[in-house]
C-alpha cells in the first residue's frame, strides 16, 4: 500500500523547509452521514518529525484538524542528503510512516 504522506523538504543555508501532505479522512465524531447517522471518530493523534534519531516537530492532535492535513515548519541542523522520517498514529490504531531525503 502506498504511504499516505507525501513530504518535500528542502535545505537552504541553515535551514530546512519541510511540507507534508496526509491523506487522511480526520472525522471528528460530530458530522453525519447521509442516512443521519453520526460519523464515529477517525483522526490522526500523534505526528512525529525524526532528523538524526532526534524529533524536530511532534503534535497531539484531537478532532478538530480538517481533513487531509498540510504541515509546514522549518527547522535547523539537517543537510542535503539526510533523511527525515514522518510517523503519524491515528485514533484506530493505525500508523503510517515514511521517509524522504532532504533536498
Amino acid at each position: 500500500m502506498a504511504s499516505t504522506i507525501r513530504v518535500r523538504a528542502t535545505s537552504s543555508g541553515e535551514t530546512t523547509e519541510v511540507q507534508v501532505l496526509i491523506q487522511h479522512p480526520m472525522d471528528s465524531g460530530f458530522v453525519k452521514n447521509t442516512k443521519g447517522e453520526t460519523i464515529p471518530p477517525h483522526f490522526i493523534q500523534q505526528l512525529t518529525f525524526e532528523h538524526d534519531g532526534k524529533n524536530v516537530f511532534a503534535a497531539d492532535w484531537g478532532g478538530g484538524i480538517s481533513k487531509d492535513p498540510y504541515v509546514k515548519f522549518a527547522f535547523k541542523g539537517a543537510k542535503k542528503g539526510d533523511e527525515l522520517k514522518i510517523s503519524w498514529v491515528d485514533s484506530k490504531g493505525a500508523t503510517d510512516t515514511t521517509t524522504a531525503k532532504i533536498q
